[in-house]
């Protein structure tokens, strides 16, 4: 499953590197990433246990912890590769954090009856759920683009110049 408020870029895909976890575990995976501490509160935290590599055990999946009590900064970012016992629990899910259904709640449930991991995935995240992320998101693909860099740098010179001239 993949959410759409993430891109992902790496020289393996990370869903195949979720895959391939799945593979080696026959159980759920979820992928996360590192986050600043005073970021928790905006995602999926996991409570890890025991970790093999990039690999994690996970305790608990907290829904967007108040500041301060996250019980890691490993966030859940949107990709994940979950057995079919996972609709048990979403056919059954109440309304959790910002009054909707959240999957982590779902996983949480499942991690009581199976083991579910967290993989650490290699490779950028972009988040392209708020209007700022997008917006960066969309700069540094154009800059990477070579048919589209030299275009988009003089497009952004003029525009610093002409708020220079407005600003004084």
């Amino acid at each position: 499953m993949l959410l759409g408020d993430d891109i992902v870029q790496s020289d393996t895909p990370c869903l195949r590197q979720l895959m391939d976890e799945h593979e080696r575990t026959l159980s759920s995976v979820i992928g996360v990433q590192t986050v600043a501490e005073e970021e928790t509160h905006r995602y999926g935290i996991i409570d890890p246990s025991d970790q093999i590599g990039r690999r994690y055990l996970v305790n608990n999946f907290v829904e967007k912890p108040k500041q301060g009590t996250a019980p890691s900064n490993l966030a859940i970012m949107g990709r994940y590769i979950l057995t079919p016992e996972i609709f048990m629990f979403l056919e059954q899910q109440e309304l959790g954090a910002g009054g909707e259904v959240q999957l982590t709640d779902a996983i949480q449930k499942l991690n009581q009856i199976q083991r579910v991991f967290a993989y650490d995935f290699e490779g950028v995240r972009y988040d392209v759920g708020e209007k700022f992320g997008f917006i960066k998101t969309t700069i540094e693909m154009a800059l990477k683009d070579d048919s589209l860099k030299d275009e988009l740098i003089r497009f952004m010179d003029e525009r610093l110049s002409e708020l220079k001239i407005i600003e004084s």
